[in-house]
């Protein structure tokens, strides 16, 4: 009787959560947008009407017009984007200062879960109205995605990987420099030592609610001892994760630094490299030919490259050494990349180094290695989707696409920085951010 009662209030609570933080969306909406940047790469227009139902856009009309009905959103003064999109964050994670090891041996999945509250929302406000979560709890991600997706609390949509697969002591090894008879039921769940244990995992990763794969076929910076420019995984592992992947319908991420990885993993078919810091030009060839989209990952870089230098003693053992050798590659690398005609998506590897909010941070960063302004903001809207796979929905202001709106002050082209003070949010035809502060519900 006590549980059933605990399980009726419960229910209740969750409900009344839903009521509060789902605000319903108005039925006929138009936008006077001053500026409209579409994502798409078309050219700016200047006074236009966007007008919405419901949670969709209609139509895009010249000059400043009002369908019967229609409430109206006065951004005539302001620049007018589709909702921007992050295609590289751990939104489930957070950096805690102090000692890493203590930290990952205390907290546990629960207080991970409010942190990731807390960081949706930060990511939402910040004019991130879609993201693509490339490692986490599966479990707490997926549960996550779908208290935003009901309502429960407001927060981007959401792509989610859930826990990434790699090898015995790879990248993803969460026993790394520990005392080797320590056990944790979930530091073992993602190891994957062979392409039948590649397979399995994979399936069950979709079981669970996972939309993509993310591997670590690659040592890493952030983990202990493993070495960023070595492949640890087997071609034949890492085709069978991807050949599974692609007959479920996920899309494979591959975090890669060394040259040797990046070219076999694209070469086995993989959708996305993520870092790809010693790529070259032969590597960009073949980022070309397979379509692959490189995921530079600029603002991690520059973040634990600083912390490294001030305050080492907050990372793990061997990430300091690690962090001054490999981040002054990625600079390069991205300029090169891009230069050569790589696909570019917009991530930035978001996990506490830098704050959950500050995403756009990263489009400075993308300007500085030689992308014009616009195609750092099409890194983040239609190539952004595009990786994801649904350009149908986000990642433009066209017809038929969801009603996710920003808007800032200032012109982006001009200064790609006034993208880091968004004034307007709305996601699906729900205003969350009005003039620089969160919309009263």
């Amino acid at each position: 009787m006590g549980l059933r009662k605990g399980l009726t209030a419960a229910a209740g609570f969750a409900a009344l959560l839903a009521l509060s933080a789902a605000p319903a969306s108005a039925k006929d909406l138009v936008i006077h947008a001053g500026r409209l940047i579409d994502g798409a790469g078309k050219a700016v227009r200047t006074q236009v009407s966007i007008v919405i139902h419901d949670d969709r856009i209609t139509g895009i009309e010249t000059g400043f017009t009002t369908p019967k009905g229609a409430e109206v959103i006065d951004l005539s003064s302001s620049t007018v984007l589709p909702g921007l999109i992050d295609d590289h964050v751990h939104i489930t994670q957070s950096f805690h200062k102090g000692d890493p090891i203590h930290t990952s041996m205390t907290r546990t999945s629960f207080d991970d879960e409010i942190d990731a509250v807390v960081n949706a929302r930060n990511t939402l406000m910040a004019g991130f109205t879609s993201a693509r979560d490339v490692g986490g709890d599966t479990g707490v991600v997926v549960a996550l995605k779908h208290a935003i997706n009901a309502g429960l609390i407001p927060g981007p949509r959401l792509w989610v990987a859930g826990t990434p697969l790699g090898p015995t002591g790879g990248h993803g090894d969460a026993a790394n420099g520990l005392d080797p008879e320590l056990e944790h039921p979930g530091w073992t769940s993602n190891l994957i030592d062979s392409p039948e244990a590649a397979r399995k995992t994979v399936r069950r990763l979709r079981r669970e609610g996972a939309d993509l794969i993310k591997i670590m076929p690659s040592g890493g910076v952030m983990s202990i001892g493993d070495d960023p420019k070595l492949q640890l995984m087997e071609d034949d592992e890492i085709k069978a994760v991807i050949e599974t992947a692609h007959s479920l319908g996920m899309k494979v991420a591959a975090h890669a630094h060394g040259k040797q990885v990046i070219d076999h993993t694209i070469s086995l078919g993989v959708d996305s490299i993520e870092h790809g810091t010693y790529a070259d030009a032969e590597s960009y060839k073949l980022f070309k030919a397979h379509g692959a989209y490189l995921v530079p990952t600029m603002l991690v870089g520059s973040k634990v490259y600083e912390h490294a230098k001030v305050h080492p003693e907050d990372l793990n053992p061997s990430t300091a050494q690690k962090a001054m050798t490999v981040v002054p590659y990625m600079l390069k690398n991205l300029h090169n990349a891009y230069e050569a005609g790589v696909k570019i998506a917009f991530g930035t590897d978001t996990f506490g180094m830098s704050n959950h909010g500050e995403n756009a941070q990263e489009f400075k960063l993308l300007v500085d290695a030689g992308m014009p302004p616009m195609e750092a903001i099409k890194a983040a809207t239609w190539n952004a989707a595009d990786l994801i796979g649904d350009t149908a929905d986000i990642g433009s202001i066209q017809p038929g696409r969801y009603a996710d709106i920003i808007a800032v002050d200032g012109d982006p082209l001009a200064n790609v920085t006034v993208l880091e003070k968004v004034s307007f949010v709305m996601k699906g035809g729900v205003v969350y951010k009005a003039k620089g502060l969160p919309a009263a519900h």
